[in-house]
């Protein structure tokens, strides 16, 4: 058995701080579960407008802001295999009070099932902050831990499965080593009637006292053809009504963009009501590359367009959000980058995953400040470091808020070049 952690001081974070979501929480909870850092987050979601609406027998509801019920589930997990003492574990909590006691080693347990109050409490996002943790719990006879998590599947401001498992799961395999084996057994949908999906998972730890190492990429990315799409993989689910409509619309504007790229339907589903439309593309270059940009939608009753005018707009807008990534000349898409810090943080060594997005002209002088602070340098201290102490780096507010936070609870990390390099602080138990 593994010993209990010496105690330490809370790391005081402020959740409104860059994006100011949930992505910060998960993120804050899942290190700290495993390096043993206590944390207390302090306006959880204070980013995330509030609104009221009027409940069962006339009283008032604020939502916005607080946690969610993926939030809660996750933690909740986190903290019984941590032992951890909690304060402020609930729905629409403003405050977290996070202090683990046990390292991911002492885990023995290697079957859970995770089923949130809410159906609709995203399965996707309750595994992200999960999942770091689960990296590290290896046992002598390196046993994989299985996962059954119920809840959305396809829900608003999250990834999908699907997203999961043909963009995300990919690239930690493919540059982190990370193994993880999946199965979407049902679906769980934001839109329509409400459903309670189940998805199925294997994670396979890394071996004791072994540190999550980066994989660089099979060929030095220099050369323009390098960021040159070749395929188009099209996931579509729809109601039976629009998947020769929206098919053929897909095929076409994908084609106008991108003339020289193959299409190919991986996957057509039906969503099982008149509703629900999902659309993924994940484009692939010949170097390995890949973007993917989805879209979520609800048709409404009052919806007046034909089928076909529809799936013309529906397809013209996912084709043109796919074609704005690769123009980026990124190596990842703008939502796989922020995802991915954290697992450059942990790591063993330096990885890069550069994507560049033109910043607001009314924040460029403060960034250009901010810039002289963190470019080529090693950044070397504890978290109070106040050259960090706000989000910084390249890309979005969301992978900029994924530097900062990995920063406070992973100080030994350093940034360059205005973090699209990484050295991570490689982690590893024995």
């Amino acid at each position: 058995m593994v010993g209990q952690r010496r105690r330490k001081v809370p790391l005081l974070l402020d959740g409104r701080t860059g994006e100011g979501g949930g992505q910060l929480v998960r993120i804050a909870v899942a290190l700290s579960a495993v390096t043993g850092q206590p944390i207390r987050i302090v306006n959880v979601r204070g980013n995330r407008a509030s609104s009221r609406r009027v409940g069962k027998h006339g009283s008032v509801q604020v939502t916005g802001g607080g946690l969610k019920h993926q939030h809660v589930a996750a933690i909740k997990f986190l903290a019984e295999v941590t032992a951890a003492e909690v304060e402020g574990l609930a729905v629409g909590s403003k405050t977290l009070t996070f202090i683990p006691t046990l390292p991911p080693t002492a885990l023995l347990k290697r079957n859970f099932k995770i089923v949130p109050d809410s159906s609709g409490a995203s399965t996707m996002l309750t595994f992200q902050a999960m999942l770091p943790f689960l990296l590290y719990a290896g046992d002598e006879s390196g046993s994989p831990i299985e996962l059954e998590l119920h809840g959305g599947t396809n829900t608003t401001m999250s990834l999908s499965y699907d997203y999961m498992d043909q963009v995300l799961m990919p690239t930690l395999e493919d540059r982190f080593g990370i193994r993880v084996e999946r199965e979407l057994k049902s679906r769980g949908w934001v839109y329509g009637p409400p459903s309670r999906g189940c998805v199925s998972i294997r994670v396979y730890p890394l071996a004791r006292g072994t540190p999550l190492t980066p994989i660089a990429p099979k060929k030095p990315l220099g050369d323009p053809s390098d960021y040159e799409l070749r395929t188009v993989d099209v996931t579509v689910i729809v109601p039976l009504r629009l998947q020769e409509t929206l098919q053929t619309a897909l095929a076409q504007s994908i084609g106008d963009l991108f003339p020289n790229a193959e299409v190919n339907f991986a996957k057509v589903e039906d969503s099982g009501h008149g509703t629900r439309i999902y659309v993924l593309l994940v484009g692939k270059s010949s170097a390995g590359l890949r973007w993917g940009r989805d879209i979520l939608y609800a048709v409404s009753k009052n919806n007046k367009e034909t089928s076909a005018t529809l799936s013309e707009n529906i397809a013209r807008l996912v084709a043109k959000g796919l074609f704005k990534e690769v123009e980026a000349k990124g190596q990842v898409d703008q939502h796989l980058q922020d995802q991915l810090v954290c697992y450059q943080a942990l790591a063993a060594g330096e990885s890069s995953f550069p994507r560049r997005d033109p910043e607001p002209a009314d924040a460029s002088a403060k960034l250009d400040s901010l810039a002289g602070k963190v470019r080529d340098i090693d950044i070397e201290g504890g978290a109070s470091d106040d050259t960090l102490s706000e989000p910084f780096g390249h890309g979005t507010l969301h992978s900029k808020t994924a530097r900062w936070i990995t920063r406070c609870l992973l100080p030994a990390t350093k940034f360059h070049d205005m973090g699209d390099v990484v050295s991570g602080a490689g982690i590893s138990f024995t």
